[in-house]
């Protein structure tokens, strides 16, 4: 797909609640212990937000900050400080990014007025088109539902990860996602992680859209840790959102 340096870019996606965000900071911890000279982007694409608790960062500006003092400079009467803000995003976007030891964090933010993403959505386009050849891999936590594939904002992905729990509900938007990416998303691959699940639940999870990867029971450590705020580095090794995890990542040959 990509006319970036092999640029892996991974998409999460799902409905809400279905534990997307857990998943997404599994696959970055993973990726900086099997790849340590890469150079690995998280997007939280989430306007919720969970994904710095999650990796344990804590960001001073998000995209949609950047992009609230373009807009502002504009409405002040200044159009040309806000031409030379545009002309500047890339730098003020790596002003923003969270530098880790093993990888960098970015945030959508979350837009003040209630309602629609799609001007911050926009930008996301724009931002994560810029970005890619500057990282080897790119893990974005999107929002939950379907807006942001609906819009394009993920149109250029490697890897889409679609996430569902056992119920029909969250198989149903799984599939319905995978069924809108496949007219306006340019994918290499895809596949499907079954969070939260009971074995005995296994026979009755209906998904047709794509092939799952990998089933992962209910992960109480990591819920603990959710609650408490601690971060996924934390959890160990063998627990069984790293474990599945893991597996995904193994089948769509990114380790």
């Amino acid at each position: 797909m990509s006319d970036t340096h092999d640029t892996k870019i991974l998409t999460v996606a799902g409905k809400g609640g279905v534990g997307k965000t857990s998943i997404s900071s599994a696959m970055v911890r993973i990726l900086t212990e099997e790849y340590p000279d890469a150079r690995i982007l998280a997007i939280d694409a989430d306007p919720a937000i969970g994904l710095t608790t999650a990796l344990g960062v804590e960001p001073t500006d998000t995209l949609d900050g950047i992009r609230k003092k373009i807009v502002n400079s504009v409405e002040d009467g200044h159009p040309k400080e806000a031409i030379e803000m545009l002309n500047e995003a890339r730098y003020r976007i790596f002003d923003t990014m969270v530098e880790e030891n093993k990888f960098s964090f970015l945030a959508i933010g979350r837009p003040e007025a209630a309602g629609c993403y799609c001007k911050v959505n926009a930008y996301l386009k724009e931002v994560i088109s810029l970005l890619t050849n500057d990282f080897d891999y790119v893990v974005i936590d999107g929002e939950a539902g379907i807006e942001q594939i609906n819009r394009r904002v993920m149109e250029k992905v490697t890897h889409l990860f679609l996430i569902t729990d056992p119920s029909r509900k969250g198989c149903k938007v799984v599939d319905t996602i995978k069924q809108v990416a496949d007219e306006l998303v340019m994918y290499d691959k895809c596949g499907v992680i079954v969070n939260r699940v009971k074995e005995e639940s296994i026979p009755y999870v209906k998904v047709e859209s794509a092939e799952i990867l990998t089933y992962i029971p209910d992960d109480k450590t990591h819920a603990d840790n959710d609650i408490m705020g601690v971060s996924v580095f934390d959890l160990p090794e063998d627990s069984p959102v790293m474990k599945g995890t893991r597996e995904a990542l193994h089948k769509m040959d990114l380790i």
